[in-house]
């Protein structure tokens, strides 16, 4: 389609996309081009529809904001576009927001195609991260760890929507089809599972929220057995229950994680307790274990390292009978601390 966005490598994904007091945003403008608007129209649409974005979904730049960060060659061509206001920028939470608001053919294929392109961001700055600094890499990881959970909730209530749809379509018969209905809505529950998902116990669950709810799940110990660790494998831990102690037992193959990624992980977050071990060379697999040796012990097998989750099919797995690992981790637990390459 003409109108299409056409992702091909990551020069385009930096094109639209900004980073702006610490979260990724689109600019009205821009997203009005994509969606077939013009600007006034696109936000037009927003304020009808206003209850729906709060100040994490959309706000407005501030004139240093605009000057300093979004005046690039191509909106210094069209500088006279904004003379009139700043511009508003929606996060990828108001993105998604907008699969809500606006309708048609063109609305909902572009709406795919930008959660596409949030996708390849994300991806792009973990395949990448060398190329920012440490402090920045660390602050757009924690913001994909909550955009993945404010996804999913989004999607929860659409399913809500979804279901009452379908109950409307049942009642009404002729009056409304299917095929007037957005196919985003009517896709919402189906049991494919979508890029960036893994296997959660049987069931498919977007993979950074799989792991935060486990992790949550923890009264006084997390035990990670993982040999390809990196800094989103930390990032993963914030949503921990406080005093929780975290021991990740590696051997860090790849040098994937460094030593000043570590610190300043641990600077950002003082009251996370994370102790990096060595694994010891025995391990193959990966394994969570919770509280271990208490009554609330959980022990999960891991398809891949929860750095890689979501880029490729993979299952988590509650045991059924821990004791048969209760030797291996009190093993593990005499191990000698991990010494980070710099």
């Amino acid at each position: 389609m003409e109108n299409e966005i056409l992702i091909q490598n990551s020069e385009q994904l930096k094109d639209k996309i900004y980073l702006i007091r610490g979260v990724q945003v689109m600019l009205d403008s821009d997203l009005a081009e994509i969606y077939g608007y013009s600007t006034k129209a696109f936000n037009q649409q927003v304020k009808n529809n206003i209850e729906k974005f709060d100040e994490d979904f959309m706000f407005q730049l501030t004139k240093e904001e605009y000057d300093s960060i979004l005046r690039s060659s191509f909106l210094t061509l069209e500088q006279g576009k904004y003379s009139k206001y700043l511009p508003y920028v929606f996060t990828e939470q108001g993105v998604y927001m907008l699969m809500t608001v606006l309708k048609g053919e063109l609305a909902t294929r572009q709406s795919k195609t930008l959660v596409r392109l949030f996708k390849q961001m994300k991806d792009y700055v973990v395949e990448n991260q060398q190329v920012v600094s440490q402090r920045d890499f660390l602050r757009l990881s924690l913001q994909t760890a909550d955009n993945a959970q404010n996804l999913v909730a989004l999607r929860q209530k659409l399913n809500e929507i979804d279901d009452m749809v379908e109950d409307v379509v049942s009642s009404l018969g002729e009056m409304v089809r299917k095929s007037e209905l957005s196919p985003i809505m009517l896709n919402l529950g189906k049991p494919e599972i979508p890029p960036g998902w893994l296997i959660l116990n049987g069931q498919p669950v977007e993979s950074d929220l799989a792991y935060q709810q486990i992790y949550g799940l923890a009264n006084r110990t997390i035990y990670i057995v993982d040999n390809y660790i990196s800094l989103k494998t930390l990032v993963l831990f914030k949503n921990a229950k406080q005093n929780v102690a975290v021991t990740v037992f590696s051997d860090n193959v790849n040098n994937g994680l460094h030593k000043v990624e570590f610190d300043d992980f641990c600077k950002e977050y003082p009251g996370l307790k994370i102790d990096v071990r060595q694994a010891g060379g025995i391990f193959h697999d990966r394994y969570i274990i919770l509280d271990y040796n208490t009554p609330d012990e959980k022990i999960y097998h891991c398809g891949s390292s929860s750095k890689d989750g979501g880029r490729k099919v993979t299952t988590i797995t509650l045991t059924e009978d821990t004791s048969v690992y209760r030797s291996l981790v009190a093993e593990l637990l005499k191990n000698k601390s991990l010494v980070f390459k710099k």
